[in-house]
This record gives C-alpha cells, structure tokens and sequence, in this order.
C-alpha cells in the first residue's frame, strides 16, 4: 500500500533510523487501513463497524493463548496483522494504543459533530496520540514528560488538520471545530456550507490555530531532548505543523478556497529552524 497517504506521519523517513522503519510501515498499514474503513468508500455504518471489528478480533488474537489464530485470518487482515504481530513483538509495544486508535475510528463512523474542546481533545488522545506514544516506545523514551510532550504535539497536528479540511469534513457531513466554538463566534453550519469568509469567522480561526500554536509549542521540549535524525524528524514535524498555521493565517483563514499545504519552498523553511530549534 502506499506511505505517502497519511498525513503527519514519519513513513519511510529518510531521517529514520533503518532499523526502525519496518516497524513505522507496519504500525502506519494498520492506522492507515483502519483509517480508510472509516472515511473511504460507500459502505455503510454498520458495514464500517463491522470491518473495525474484525480489526479488534484479530488484534486480540496477536496475544491470544493459540498463535495460530492468525492463520484464519482473510489474506487481507493477515498482510496487516502478520507483519504487525513481529513487529509489536520485536519492539514489545503496548496493544493499548492500536485499541485505542480503532476506538477513533469507530467513534468517526457515528460522532460528526463536538460539543466542546474537551470532547474534541477526548477523540485527539485516542485518534493522533497513540501513534506518538508508539514512536516514543520504538525510540525508547517513554518517561511521564516525554509522553505529556508528544501528545501535545499529536494532539495539535490533530487540529490542525481539521482546520485545513474544514470543507472537506463538511462534504462528508463532520464538523471537527467545536460547537461551543461556533456559537461563541456567531458562526453558523449554514456559514461554513455557503463558505463565508467574514469577521466572525476570521476570529474563530484565529482563536483556534492560537490554541494549536501553543499546544505544540508546548511540545518543543522534546525535539530537543530528542537526539540525532529522530530529534531532527520531531523538530520538523512540528515545525511543519507550525509553518501549516502560518499558512492559515496568511490566507486569511480561507480554507475552502485555499488549503494550506506544504511546498517545497517551505521545507527548507522548515529544516532550518528545526536546526536551530533550542
């Protein structure tokens, strides 16, 4: 399958180290695989539920007392959950975070709108966290900190792209920017349907890139800590999402029109304040 599809995810880095990349590539099939069964296709809930499911079962039986339960598996789950098993066995990986990301998922399929940030920030500890406490697990630097640090960071690449995919989002019916959000600023779904670039909208998205600038500032303390590639790939992932709200900022928050992505103008922006990130 492909590796360039997920965004805000290290596959196949050149900055990784090699012996770590398999692993990366068999974490990232499984998120990305699940991923899809969520957001792609014409299935239905149910249908979506169901594969999601399946994803369950045959992740329980990577620690279920018969290992051979992977032999029943369809070729399709097995060429994900094979290559997945040797590699969490190989690292010792928790199974937590991969639940963890399936529960996204499946909350995905039946949740398209959030109340409040905290809700949001709930879905943001299940959907994009639990890939940074794996990274963190590969690295072997899984002390309190560290992980406190790199969900911040997940969190805030999180949503930072809900922010760029506002218009997407909203074509298959979701709405990720908070409801009590929207009603603070007086702005409407009929707003973001007819795609209504006017003050009150300015000001929404200017209040949540702040909140996401400061999250993964918060975040920055650990691409420093973090030594050789693997700290340099932190530091340019998150100024990555950084150089991403500058971008919002200077389209003055006309995402429908406008989504931010990253050039290749922009990356030696990005490598050469992640070299000089203190």
């Amino acid at each position: 399958m492909s590796v360039d599809h997920y965004e805000n995810f290290p596959v196949a880095s050149k900055l990784l180290p090699r012996h770590l990349k398999k692993a990366v590539i068999d974490i990232y099939r499984f998120a990305r695989s699940a991923d899809d069964i969520a957001d792609e296709g014409d299935a239905t809930p149910s249908e979506r539920l169901a594969q999601l499911l399946a994803y369950r079962r045959a992740l329980h039986q990577l620690v279920s007392p018969a290992p051979s339960g992977l032999a029943n598996l369809d070729a399709h789950l097995a060429g994900i959950f094979t290559p997945l098993g040797q590699t969490i066995s190989k690292h010792q990986l928790p199974l937590t975070p991969f639940y963890d990301l399936l529960s996204a998922f499946e909350q995905d399929i039946v949740n398209v709108r959030y109340a409040d940030y905290a809700t949001l920030t709930d879905y943001c500890q299940r959907s994009a966290n639990p890939v940074g406490v794996l990274m963190l697990h590969l690295y072997g630097c899984v002390d309190e900190r560290s992980i406190e640090q790199s969900d911040a960071i997940c969190s805030a690449l999180q949503l930072i792209n809900f922010l760029q995919d506002v218009a997407i989002d909203w074509k298959k019916g979701r709405i990720y920017l908070p409801q009590s959000d929207l009603a603070k600023f007086g702005v409407t779904e009929s707003a973001i349907a007819s795609a209504t670039i006017n003050p009150a909208w300015q000001a929404l998205m200017q209040f949540e890139v702040d909140r996401c600038r400061t999250l993964l500032k918060s975040g920055l303390p650990l691409g420093s800590r973090l030594k050789g590639r693997i700290g340099l790939e932190l530091r340019l992932i998150i100024q990555g999402g950084l150089r991403i709200l500058e971008k919002l900022e200077a389209a003055k928050f006309d995402v429908f029109n406008h989504r931010p992505t990253l050039r290749a103008a922009d990356w030696g922006v990005m490598l050469w304040r992640a070299c000089i990130q203190k």
